[in-house]
């Protein structure tokens, strides 16, 4: 897989999704669906959209003892997602688990990446509230390398930090970049946020844009704009 722009899904309903990805015709975006549409619909919304050609991204973020996420994982390859995720917060063992359920008798599986700090976590907060003192870009490089040595494709990081995470863990580690805004849009609830083009000069692999496409009045010239901006 290549530099790409991924959609979230950010949506409640089968009937919402289908209606905005209609609006695409024949281009098919790769897409993330994220839990509210999964708990919403459950795994035939996965199978449909797959069925319409899109990639997808299933971002459901496990975090469990390293045995329930590993039967989990084992559920979600059945699904024929292109990537899953879970947090790197969850140790090492969980992640290598999480490895073992997702491969499948064939040897194939989905790419499978750790979430480092969600992008509406600042320093302050993690502090604060998760009581870490340590600097944020030392935390968020120690998930991903811890991430890479339980056997992971790569990261979930903030633009900000996907530089930093190819230093510390190959060019070849994938880094996806959610918080990217355009830069004339509202940042929302996001901290750690970047434009497209400034992800891609940052060296971000994907960037998964939500509201500045779903919210926009032409979706579709957002996400060319995205793609302009992002992959050239």
């Amino acid at each position: 897989m290549g530099k790409d722009v991924i959609i979230a899904l950010d949506f409640s309903s089968a009937e919402e999704v289908y209606s905005f990805l209609d609006k695409f015709q024949d281009v098919k975006p790769f897409v993330k669906i994220g839990m509210e549409l999964f708990y919403a619909e459950g795994p035939s919304i996965v199978r449909e959209i797959k069925k319409r050609g899109h990639k997808i991204f299933l971002d459901l973020k496990l975090h469990d003892i390293p045995n329930t996420v590993k039967k989990a994982m084992s559920v979600l390859s059945r699904l024929d997602v292109d990537i899953c995720n879970l947090h790197a917060a969850g140790s090492v063992p969980m992640m290598k688990a999480a490895v073992e359920g997702l491969t499948r008798e064939d040897g194939s599986r989905p790419l499978l990446i750790a979430v480092t700090l969600l992008t509406s976590i600042d320093s302050e907060i993690m502090e604060r509230d998760v009581l870490i003192e340590k600097p944020i870009d030392s935390v968020i490089m120690q998930y991903a390398e811890n991430a890479r040595k339980a056997g992971l494709d790569g990261v979930v990081c903030s633009a900000l930090e996907a530089g930093k995470v190819h230093s510390v863990c190959g060019e070849s580690f994938l880094t996806v970049t959610p918080g990217i805004r355009f830069a004339d849009g509202d940042v929302g609830d996001q901290k750690r946020v970047m434009t497209p083009a400034g992800a891609r000069a940052a060296g971000a692999d994907y960037i998964v844009v939500g509201r500045a496409v779903t919210a926009s009045e032409d979706p579709v010239a957002a996400y060319k704009r995205c793609v302009s901006e992002f992959v050239g």
